[in-house]
């Protein structure tokens, strides 16, 4: 059913994790059927420098979030944009057809977090930003390590931003 790069990937993830001091985050998914991915992307001189995603999800899905943090690192931006939804899955060898949703993720989410890259260095809001909260005061300003992070799912803290939860799946979007 899946080749053996997509069970290597799988098996061995390459690039997990969290970037808290990211240049630009994109998160893509559908908590109802499970596969929900977020990508972290640091950029120096228009080029994906380094690359960390988080992805809760199947075997396809994992793979996929895998070979494209492997594929985007050292492009440029416009390199990276026009990566295809394809693309991933070429380069793992294909993915069952029913599986092929995947690679789109893995591409989607590349693509918002450079939207995302991008509207920062301009000084737009991004356009999967939530409504910003006003800070008035020192008191109105969210504390660090503050629960807003928390799932009320499981408990467990979720990068700042974050759509759904990247351990359970639950929904953080009040």
């Amino acid at each position: 059913m899946y080749t053996q790069k997509v069970m290597d990937h799988f098996a061995s993830p390459r690039n997990v994790g969290e970037m808290p001091d990211a240049d630009g985050i994109g998160e893509v998914g559908n908590p109802a059927c499970g596969d929900m991915m977020t990508v972290y992307i640091k950029v120096e001189d228009n080029r994906i420098v380094d690359l960390k995603y988080k992805t809760f999800g199947c075997v396809a899905a994992i793979a996929v979030s895998s070979i494209v943090s492997e594929m985007s690192k050292g492009l440029t931006l416009e390199e990276a944009k026009k990566m295809s939804k394809k693309a991933a899955a070429e380069e793992l060898g294909g993915l069952p057809k029913e599986k092929m949703h995947c690679s789109n993720l893995g591409a989607d989410a590349l693509l918002k977090a450079i939207e995302d890259y991008e509207a920062k260095r301009d000084g737009r809001k991004s356009k999967d930003a939530g409504p910003e909260k006003e800070v008035k005061t020192a008191e109105d300003a969210p504390e660090a390590g503050s629960d807003r992070h928390l799932c009320a799912g499981c408990g467990k803290e979720n990068p700042e931003g974050a759509s759904f939860c990247m351990h359970c799946g639950h929904s953080l979007k009040s």
